[in-house]
């Protein structure tokens, strides 16, 4: 990936029709979530290790193959990808020769270890949560996630129409892959995409009707939705303008309102707001399921710099409170230094400040996702047999009166 991420490397595939699109966005995360298994399976077949251009053709072939792809065609169209790119031009005849053999080969793919995570994260998971939980992390990062969806009104009535699963946080879930703008309630804006693990630091807050709330570096935009829904006056603030517009279609097409600005969350100044959601740029090592490609395009380095810049978020969204207001601090990170170790520190550097522990009454947390200092720690092997959740931590604090 070369230090990029999929996401990053969208335009490479825009000359694509939308279909043909879709299934190479899908081949490659596919191949990025199964590359421990794919290696292994071509290592009898390899007298040495072929350069990462063939070895990815080779990795792709495999993964398709596993996926009950007929032989035939999947040598064919690797061979002929091989032969249109003059560095893999003169491997694809070793391509055809590995593939037809690796056909036969992938019957027990199933059964072949789960693909670990990259040195650089699997150690402070494994000193944070332990060899086992780190594990049954993979596991959950090897299936993939399924499409959770957070109603804009009755959690209840969207499980019914779409015909999800109500969960007992009150997101839907959908377990069979779908079209999502196919679903029923799609064009009404009845509900949104949302993983059910993003959509609880907007319940931890607890909007309530008339609050003026500020949702910085808001972009995708779930939880201003979130909290528009409730009927907060919602400022959503993302340096991004092009991320604004896609919060400002989803607001349009589930008719709620809410107020964008294109701004640094850093220099945002305006105060006097009842509550401030900040969901602070992190690692995003929380969110693997589903950008399995995301350890693989990092290697660790500029997660000091993150950790700055949230503890830099923390002091400044702390400024644009009223007093007695409350912020919630979150981060889709699986690493305590962006959460747990924030939350504790900014206790430390403000005098007064408290956390708020009043969300635990709503019900819906099990025990095990309560930390310590009162905040909220979610990881992909919770929910295990239900599908799991992405890596989360989430913390209330309230600003002295």
């Amino acid at each position: 990936l070369e230090g990029r991420t999929m996401a990053e490397l969208a335009d490479t595939l825009s000359g694509l029709s939308p279909a043909d699109r879709a299934r190479a966005q899908r081949l490659a995360l596919e191949t990025c979530r199964a590359l421990g298994r794919a290696d292994r399976v071509l290592k009898p077949f390899l007298d040495k290790r072929p350069k990462p251009q063939v070895q990815n053709l080779l990795r792709l072939g495999v993964v398709e193959l596993a996926g009950g792809a007929a032989a035939h065609g999947v040598v064919d169209g690797l061979v002929t990808l091989a032969a249109s790119d003059r560095r893999t031009a003169s491997a694809k005849g070793l391509v055809n020769a590995v593939l037809r053999k690796a056909a036969g080969a992938v019957e027990g793919w199933d059964r072949l270890p789960v693909p670990v995570l990259p040195r650089w994260l699997r150690q402070p998971l494994v000193a944070a949560w332990g060899q086992s939980a780190v594990g049954w992390i993979e596991t959950a990062h090897l299936r993939g996630a399924p499409l959770d969806l957070t109603a804009r009104d009755d959690p209840a009535a969207v499980a019914a129409m779409t015909g999800g699963s109500l969960l007992p946080t009150g997101s839907v879930r959908i377990a069979a892959p779908v079209q999502v703008s196919d679903l029923p309630g799609y064009g009404e804006g009845a509900w949104w995409v949302q993983d059910a693990a993003a959509a609880l630091p907007a319940r931890m807050l607890a909007p309530q009707r008339g609050e003026r709330i500020a949702d910085l570096c808001a972009a995708p935009g779930g939880k201003t939705l979130q909290l528009a829904a409730a009927g907060a006056e919602v400022t959503a603030v993302d340096a991004s303008a092009p991320r604004l517009e896609r919060v400002a279609e989803n607001l349009a097409r589930t008719g709620l309102s809410a107020r964008l600005v294109a701004a640094d969350a850093r220099h945002f100044a305006e105060t006097g707001f009842d509550a401030v959601l900040l969901d602070a740029p992190c690692s995003a090592t929380g969110t693997i399921r589903r950008h399995p490609d995301l350890p693989l395009a990092r290697d660790g380095a500029g997660i000091d710099g993150l950790i700055a810049q949230q503890a830099t978020l923390i002091d400044h969204a702390l400024t644009l409170l009223a007093p007695g207001g409350r912020l919630v601090f979150c981060t889709c990170s699986l690493l305590p230094d962006e959460g747990e170790c924030q939350a504790e520190a900014a206790l430390e550097r403000h005098l007064g400040l408290t956390v708020d522990t009043g969300w635990q009454a709503q019900g819906w947390a099990a025990p095990e996702w309560i930390t310590e200092e009162g905040g909220l720690r979610l990881r992909p092997d919770y929910w295990r047999d239900a599908g799991g959740m992405d890596g989360f931590y989430a913390v209330v604090m309230r600003k002295p009166a």
